[in-house]
């Protein structure tokens, strides 16, 4: 009787022991449920998913789309490798050759240069071809700095395209981009909201708002002529990168995305003033990268539009060129700053040279997942690290740089901007940092120095500060200490020059901008446009 008792009670005791084992297993599952549910739900808050076809785009949050989200995908190009196409240079030409790979040895210039490649001839070829490039343009820069080049009585004719090549785009704004309104970044003829906080000329400016900003400029142009043949540069106000946007982020096929570039193509044909010439004295605006429009085979990225044969001949300018293309040429991203008068450009030169620069380094950016990004990191670890307060960071995966009065601010208050690559070499930071008086600190040669000739000086040591960044990849150089080095006078020498010699060109001013003193970039452009069509033309 006792052993059964006994035998009773153990296993009472094990039912007992396995209930309350029941119990704290479901409440520890409940809870472990409940923190997977937080996670889903942050990720859902912080990415999104676009489908494309058989693409998934994973987005995220990115300066690239004014603080909103960048997709990345297959058929997107981050760090698009460098292909030279059949170039005529001085009547020879230049075989297609591919450049890849890292590394930066060889001759002085690709010292003074270096290109993430081993080195090789191919590498050597390419940067002469690069610097044959440049030099070309350089030529084509006009010496007079007061007047526009239409005094012997030719000018610059704009067509008056079929509203779907343009006014139509602008209109589908809203439908451009999923996750926000862009019509916003379009309004005011391509300069935005104003910024009340930065005072008068200030704009929230989209980065791809340039076709919008020129086509407006050039209207009002005083070398603009109404008589086809008393021109002698010929503007097409199309609207190509508000076209390439609208079909990112939708499924679409490759006929549609190149539909209404073709369209365009035919409709100059059939014009007497393009078969003139074949295109050549015709100069387009196109406001996102030269790769957006050189869409490849292995790829549904962009369009094809600067690929076509038709589309040699002309001037293309772009926010970034590509480096292999004569024709392309590259002229400032579009800043928030639009100065109507000499006096705003006078007020904020000495507002910005007389700023108490509290922080040596900073860097308004975000970690990405690519080879440059492994910079990025190294760059947030070394300006987060214990530096005594030398480097403020600001994260823009939050929702710190949506605003960009924060990162003017920031760059105000600075010695020297941080500029690595990001989606693609060139950076929109670059000209924000040199219209604050911030020395931009690059770390690859395709971001400024292969890019605007006609804004930027050939020698770059006089605004900005140059990092090899397979030296700071390989953990050689700690950026923020180098950069303590540079002397007081050495810093003062570079912002004086900036701010007094570059600043005003490279600002796209009020569209009723009267200024006097100064050319704005819009003004460099067009009287260099113009002197090289005399040239063609002699």
């Amino acid at each position: 009787m006792a052993v059964s008792l006994s035998r009773k009670r153990s296993k009472l005791s094990r039912k007992q022991s396995c209930s309350g084992f029941s119990i704290l297993y479901n409440f520890l599952s409940r809870i472990s449920g409940l923190i997977f549910l937080l996670i889903l739900i942050y990720m859902w808050s912080s990415f999104s998913t676009v489908l494309t076809g058989n693409i998934i785009h994973v987005c995220f949050s990115t300066r690239k789309l004014n603080n909103s989200f960048y997709c990345l995908s297959a058929a997107t190009h981050t760090n698009p490798s460098f292909e030279i196409p059949n170039i005529s240079i001085n009547n020879s030409i230049i075989t297609s050759e591919k450049v890849e790979g890292s590394g930066n040895n060889g001759t002085q210039e690709l010292e003074k240069f270096p290109i993430s490649t081993p080195y090789n001839e191919e590498v050597a070829n390419a940067v002469k071809i690069i610097e044959k490039h440049l030099k070309v343009h350089r030529s084509w820069r006009s010496d007079d700095k007061n007047n526009a080049s239409c005094e012997d009585g030719k000018g610059v004719y704009v067509y008056d395209l079929p509203s779907k090549f343009n006014k139509d785009l602008v209109g589908q704004c809203s439908d451009m981009v999923p996750w926000q309104n862009f019509c916003r970044y379009v309004s005011n003829e391509g300069f935005g909201e104003p910024i009340s906080k930065l005072g008068k000329g200030w704009y929230k400016t989209h980065q791809y708002s340039l076709e919008l900003i020129f086509h407006s400029k050039v209207l009002k142009h005083p070398c603009r002529v109404y008589n086809e043949n008393d021109a002698k540069l010929f503007y097409v106000p199309f609207y190509g990168g508000l076209d390439v946007l609208r079909w990112h982020f939708k499924n679409v096929s490759n006929d549609v995305k190149d539909g209404l570039g073709l369209e365009l193509l035919k409709w100059l044909e059939r014009q007497v003033t393009w078969k003139k010439n074949l295109g050549k004295d015709h100069v387009f605006v196109l406001g996102k990268i030269s790769w957006d429009f050189r869409r490849t085979s292995d790829s549904p990225w962009g369009a094809r539009l600067l690929e076509l044969e038709k589309m040699q001949n002309p001037i293309k300018l772009l926010i970034e060129r590509q480096p292999w293309h004569l024709n392309d040429i590259g002229i400032p991203h579009p800043t928030y700053f639009h100065p109507k008068s000499d006096n705003d450009i006078i007020e904020w030169q000495l507002k910005i040279i007389r700023s108490n620069r509290k922080n040596l380094v900073s860097f308004a950016g975000a970690a990405r997942n690519d080879a440059d990004d492994h910079i990025r990191s190294i760059i947030i670890d070394q300006c987060s690290s214990k530096n005594d307060g030398k480097c403020k960071f600001l994260n823009c995966s939050s929702v710190k740089c949506n605003a960009p009065e924060s990162i003017i601010e920031l760059f105000v208050e600075s010695e020297f901007c941080l500029q690595p690559p990001g989606d693609s070499p060139t950076r929109k930071s670059v000209f924000d940092s040199l219209i604050s008086g911030c020395i931009p600190v690059l770390f690859d040669p395709f971001t400024a120095y292969y890019q605007y000739p006609w804004h930027l000086p050939e020698d770059y040591d006089k605004y900005s500060v140059f990092m090899d960044k397979k030296e700071v990849r390989e953990m050689n150089v700690n950026v923020v200490e180098k950069l303590g080095n540079i002397s007081l006078r050495e810093r003062e020498n570079m912002r004086r020059y900036i701010v007094y010699e570059l600043l005003p060109g490279l600002v796209y001013g009020d569209h009723n901008a009267e200024l006097e003193k100064f050319q704005d970039a819009f003004a460099i452009t067009i009287n260099n446009l113009l002197h090289r069509a005399s040239k063609f033309m002699d």
